[in-house]
C-alpha cells in the first residue's frame, strides 16, 4: 500500500500489452506520418512560393484542407473516420483501426512543422544554388533539407510526442493500449492504481523522446 494504493492489484501483464501496443501504434503512425508529411509540407513551401495563378491556386485549395484536418480535434477525427479506417484496414478498433486516424490527424500538422523548417532556411544560400543552375529537386534535397535538418528533427520530436497523446485519445474507441487501460479500469472501474501507472508510462515515454529528440537536434545544430 503507497498513500491507501494497492498496486498489487494492478494486473501488470496488462499493462506490460498496452505498453507494447501503444509503441506499436506509434512507431507505426509516425512512419506514414514523416512519409505523407515531409512531401507535403516541401510541396506547400515550394507552391507557397510560386508566382503562378494555377499554382498558387493549388497552394491555397491545400492549404485550406491542412488547415480543416488540423482544427478538428483528434477525439471527433477518429470517430468521423471510422468507416474510413473499416475500408482501409478493416477494422476501427484496436492497434490497426486507430492507424488511419493516427496519421491523417498527425500529417498535416506535420506538413505545417516542415514547411515553416524549411522557410527558415536562409535566402542567399538558395539563390546562390540557383546561380549555379541547380534545379529544383536539387535544391530541396541539397539544400534545403540538409539546411533545415534541426528544425525538421525538432519538427519531427514534436509530432511524435503529439501522437503520444493521440494514441492516448484513441482509448475512448477502443483504441487500445495505454489510453484504452486508463479508460476502461481507472475512469469506468474507478482503479485508480492502474489510471496512474497508465499516466506514469506515458509521461516516462513522452520524456524519452523528448530528451533523443532535443539531442538529435543539438548535434546537427554544431554541424
Amino acid at each position: 500500500m503507497i498513500f491507501g494504493l494497492d498496486f498489487s492489484a494492478v494486473d501488470w501483464d496488462e499493462m506490460i500489452t498496452g505498453t507494447v501496443d501503444t509503441l506499436k501504434m506509434l512507431g507505426s503512425s509516425a512512419i506514414f506520418t514523416i512519409i505523407l508529411g515531409l512531401p507535403l509540407g516541401i510541396v506547400l513551401y515550394l507552391w507557397g512560393r510560386s508566382q503562378l495563378p494555377f499554382v498558387k491556386g493549388l497552394y491555397a485549395v491545400i492549404s485550406f484542407i491542412v488547415n480543416i484536418l488540423r482544427s478538428v480535434p483528434f477525439i471527433i477525427l477518429v470517430i468521423a473516420l471510422i468507416p474510413f479506417s473499416r475500408a482501409v484496414v478493416g477494422t476501427s478498433i484496436g492497434v490497426l483501426g486507430t492507424i488511419p486516424p493516427l496519421v491523417i490527424g498527425a500529417a498535416p500538422f506535420f506538413a505545417r512543422l516542415v514547411e515553416t523548417s524549411l522557410r527558415e532556411v536562409d535566402r542567399g544560400v538558395i539563390e546562390a544554388a540557383q546561380g549555379m543552375g541547380a534545379s529544383t529537386t536539387q535544391i530541396v534535397m541539397r539544400v534545403l533539407l540538409p539546411e533545415a535538418r534541426p528544425g525538421l528533427l525538432a519538427g519531427i520530436t514534436i509530432t511524435v510526442v503529439t501522437l503520444v497523446s493521440y494514441t492516448a485519445m484513441s482509448g475512448m474507441v477502443g483504441g487500445g493500449g495505454l489510453g484504452d487501460l486508463a479508460i476502461r479500469y481507472g475512469y469506468q472501474r474507478y482503479e485508480k492504481e492502474v489510471m496512474i501507472v497508465s499516466i506514469i508510462l506515458l509521461v516516462v515515454l513522452v520524456q524519452f523522446l523528448q530528451m533523443a529528440g532535443d539531442r538529435l537536434v543539438r548535434h546537427f545544430t554544431r554541424k
